[in-house]
């Protein structure tokens, strides 16, 4: 939909209708591709003992097609993805592309893609939680508890006085608050309590090759695009584990194959992370100076002209006007003024900076529906999860972490 209110083909994460991580979800040499960088946080998934992978791949049921969902779980959809061919390629045919493919663009020794894609192992438990993430089937009333609880603000207000010295002089030099970081943090691992268990590997080969479909046609675009965007995600994998000397054999991460404290995807950790203390390599695993530059070099620059903005706000309430349909851009690029939002019913609660441009949200409240204006930083933490809700929760999370009054749940 453009800015006038006119339909127009958003296939840019779900085709002519893509979210985490990711991430954010990347606007790397696949355009087209899911802009999550940092797909899934890490979850604690049942135990499982995945199949050990043979030379056919195993069947993919269809999964059935969900009801329908609060408008808030709903992704931003983008216009610049080309229509995919979805002929369907043997699995043996795609693997042996993908081998010949990864190494020329890497120059890397295809007989060392071949051995560590045979030690792979297909995740039934990642197909399973790929099918339901939480910013998919839950909406507002459920999903804010789970990230805003007293708990996680008081170890996140602890986590940061831990911390404030290294925080504090990432603040100063991005412009990203210390806070945000924390929250970043706080959502994704409960800082640093739980990374994920499952194997790095084992996570982006079975969504690359194998990612689940629904069967339904209007989401054979987007699930095409996903498995493409896992595969490369595979291949970021091989390459990032040579530039930093990485164990791939004991790399574990979330079931969506994000790592580390902050919860990149390989190909997020090669483009934007930081060697945060200077010692020559970046380690978002465990060195926290490394951690927190990167995950506020992400905000600076994931959104391009849309990146984080310095002292610039977040978001505010807003009524909407009785008897106005809420407005539900399909691209969340905060280019509407004030002026144009408020002919759609919409009053800010609180002052806006002059001159600052915004996107609007719906949530489904515990009492009703809550109606939002995103600005420019509420966009950015966008780009690490493309969900509305994920924002909500971290810039929610980072405000009561720093003390300040939270809106009603």
């Amino acid at each position: 939909m453009n800015k006038r209110g006119q339909v127009t083909d958003k296939s840019g994460f779900i085709s002519a209708r893509c979210v985490l991580t990711s991430p954010p979800m990347i606007r790397r040499a696949l355009a087209c591709l899911f802009t999550l960088g940092l797909v899934a946080c890490a979850s604690q998934p049942k135990p499982s003992t995945p199949p050990k992978q043979t030379g056919q791949q195993p069947a993919r049921p269809p999964l059935p097609v969900p009801a329908a969902k609060p408008a808030e779980t709903a992704v931003e959809q983008r216009t610049d993805a080309a229509v995919l061919d979805l002929t369907p390629v043997p699995f043996e045919i795609a693997r042996a592309n993908f081998i010949t493919d990864t190494a020329a663009r890497f120059n890397l020794e295809p007989a060392w893609i071949e051995a560590i894609l045979a030690r792979a192992q297909w995740r039934e438990d990642t197909i399973k939680l790929m099918s339901r993430p939480a910013e998919r089937t839950i909406g507002w009333s459920e999903y804010r508890p789970r990230f805003i609880t007293a708990s996680r603000i008081a170890a996140g207000q602890k986590f940061l006085a831990a911390h404030r010295a290294e925080l504090t002089r990432v603040q100063d030099r991005t412009g990203v608050p210390a806070e945000i970081i924390v929250a970043i943090l706080g959502v994704e691992t409960s800082y640093g309590g739980y990374t994920g268990k499952t194997p790095v590997v084992d996570a982006l080969y079975t969504l690359a090759f194998r990612y689940p479909r629904t069967g339904d046609p209007a989401r054979a675009q987007y699930e095409a695009r996903r498995e493409r965007f896992f595969r490369d995600e595979l291949a970021q994998l091989l390459v990032l584990s040579r530039e930093q000397d990485l164990d791939l054999a004991a790399l574990t991460g979330s079931y969506a194959g994000a790592m580390g404290l902050g919860q990149f995807m390989p190909s997020s950790y090669r483009q934007f992370g930081v060697d945060g203390d200077g010692d020559g390599r970046i380690d978002l695993l465990t060195d926290l100076d490394d951690v927190f530059s990167s995950v506020a070099h992400y905000f600076v620059n994931k959104g391009g002209a849309y990146g984080w903005k310095r002292g610039g706000p977040v978001a505010v309430q807003a009524t909407l006007a009785p008897g106005r349909e809420p407005f539900e851009p399909l691209d969340w690029t905060p280019t509407w003024t004030l002026s144009e939002l408020a002919t759609r019913g919409y009053t800010p609660m609180a002052p806006v900076p002059q001159g600052e441009t915004a996107t609007p949200v719906t949530l489904a409240a515990a009492n009703g529906p809550q109606y939002w204006l995103g600005f420019r930083n509420y966009y950015a933490i966008t780009r690490y999860n493309n969900s509305k809700m994920y924002a909500m929760a971290v810039w929610q999370l980072s405000e009561a972490i720093a003390g300040r009054a939270l809106p009603p749940a």
